[in-house]
């Protein structure tokens, strides 16, 4: 699902993007150009990025 329609950023880029290390709006945003426009994907994409990094966190503490 496209997520920011100005850059045509989907929530799977977003994902790949914190997999890859991103862990803030501001590194989002350098990297894939969300909500550099207009902004009005700044609340999801925000969100995605939260719980993105809660699964990431579960899952490095489930193996441990």
């Amino acid at each position: 699902m496209y997520v920011c329609i100005c850059q045509g950023v989907t929530d799977r880029q977003i994902r790949e993007a914190v997999g890859e290390g991103c862990g803030s709006m501001r590194e989002l945003r350098q990297q894939l150009g969300v909500a550099a426009t207009c902004g009005r994907c700044a609340t999801y994409a925000k969100q995605m990025l939260d719980e993105t990094l809660a699964v990431a966190s579960e899952g490095e503490l489930a193996a441990a």
